[in-house]
């Protein structure tokens, strides 16, 4: 019984060291972009060591420089009009389908379900959708980031599989009490998958929230760009001349851009870093629900 005492005291040990490695690990990356943009450029520019702390004198010229651009906030409210109405979409064909799909006895079910999948695989290529995309008349427009990523096949599969975890007598209930398809959606299948339509909602947001390439080849009109893609464009700006830092030398140029580089990471990346911690607690459950029955 010590033995196994000792034992358990060490794997523990072994266990919980791992455990802070890890968290370190993925923890200071964030930490050191953090520190880093209020760092000292210069300071910044010399370090060789690992970085724990910001390096005097602090200074805030990179967040002032990205915030002063009269594009951020206009890319702000573009990226939210992106995720809102994305999502909407995302969700309701996602579930729709998944709902679908998940029924037993469907006529066509299977050769409906192939391809499906088979878009997993194969897609008509960048210049088919591009030539799509201008004949449909979604060129130089919001839409035209959010109609063609209104369902991902993955994300379908995952709900499809959330649904069918289900018991089949709750759902044969339903349909004793009269209840209909939308009924039994919404007030039987739903409920007990929102976990699953949480993972959902944190997949296609940061889809949504991250995507910009799209938006380079379908839009034209600068105030049309989402929060990425404007960010992007004053990353290249910035590495490019010194016109948004007054006209200094090349070093203190490289420098700032460092500095640039790492406030535009926090400015893209803090919004989501909030709105995580509220749907973590889903995370694990739903995404195990795929990997518990296929």
């Amino acid at each position: 019984m010590e033995d196994k005492s000792t034992g358990y005291r060490i794997f523990s040990i072994c266990n919980i060291l791992i455990m802070l490695l890890l968290i370190f690990v993925t923890a200071y990356p964030i930490y050191y972009v953090l520190i880093a943009s209020i760092s000292n450029p210069v300071e910044l520019s010399l370090n060789t060591q690992a970085l724990l702390k910001p390096l005097a004198p602090y200074t805030l010229s990179a967040y002032e420089t990205v915030l002063d651009n009269p594009m951020i906030g206009r890319g702000y409210l573009n990226t939210l009009f992106i995720l809102v109405v994305g999502l909407c979409f995302n969700l309701t064909l996602t579930v729709m389908g998944a709902y679908f799909l998940s029924l037993k006895n469907i006529y066509f079910k299977t050769p409906i379900t192939f391809l499906i999948i088979f878009t997993m695989y194969f897609n008509g290529g960048l210049v088919p959708t591009y030539l799509n995309i201008r004949d449909l008349g979604l060129f130089d427009s919001l839409w035209s980031l959010v109609i063609p990523t209104a369902l991902s096949t993955t994300n379908l599969i995952i709900m499809k599989t959330a649904f069918q975890s289900i018991p089949d007598s709750l759902v044969e209930s339903g349909r004793l009490d009269g209840a209909s398809h939308f009924t039994i959606l919404f007030k039987i299948m739903l409920p007990l998958a929102v976990p699953t339509l949480m993972v959902m909602v944190l997949y296609y947001g940061v889809g949504h929230w991250n995507a910009w390439f799209n938006a380079s080849i379908y839009l034209q009109t600068r105030d049309k760009f989402p929060l990425q893609l404007v960010l992007r464009n004053i990353l290249l700006a910035t590495q490019a001349s010194g016109d948004m830092m007054g006209g200094i030398d090349t070093d203190e140029m490289a420098q700032m851009a460092e500095l640039i580089k790492y406030a535009l990471i926090v400015v893209a990346t803090f919004p989501i870093l909030c709105v995580y911690p509220f749907l973590q607690k889903y995370f694990v459950k739903g995404v195990m629900v795929g990997a518990i029955k296929g």
